[in-house]
């Protein structure tokens, strides 16, 4: 087999590995840039930097106001189980995502702090 002959085996085999793997890389690569596209449309619609950050500052109410004022009437803390804090009064007073009612004694027992005062 000549030098000749190999090229334009060699030439065809390019071509055909063109034609056949080149086109569907592409239209994958356009695919994946359409579907980042939506994906930030879909972010930047949904959740508004405004409403998230104004969403973690504010509690999320998991007690009645009555269950609130009969606790602080005998005199229990509201315990936040999920940071082991408890509260004495204040903001966050019965208004955890996750907490109980319990006397200030037996919040100390089970290893729970007070919270830190301003």
């Amino acid at each position: 087999m000549t030098l000749r002959k190999l090229s334009k085996i060699a030439s065809i085999g390019m071509a055909v590995i063109g034609l056949v793997v080149v086109p569907p890389l592409r239209a994958f690569q356009t695919e994946d840039t359409t579907r980042a596209v939506t994906k930030q449309a879909k972010k930047s619609a949904s959740s508004p930097t405004d409403t998230v950050k104004s969403a973690r500052s504010t509690p999320a109410t998991t007690v009645s106001a009555s269950d609130i004022s009969a606790a602080k009437a005998s005199g229990k803390v509201w315990v936040n189980t999920e940071s082991g804090v408890y509260h004495k009064s204040g903001q966050w007073y019965g208004a955890t995502k996750q907490g109980k009612f319990m006397t200030e004694q037996e919040a100390k027992q089970a290893g729970y702090r007070a919270a830190k005062s301003k």
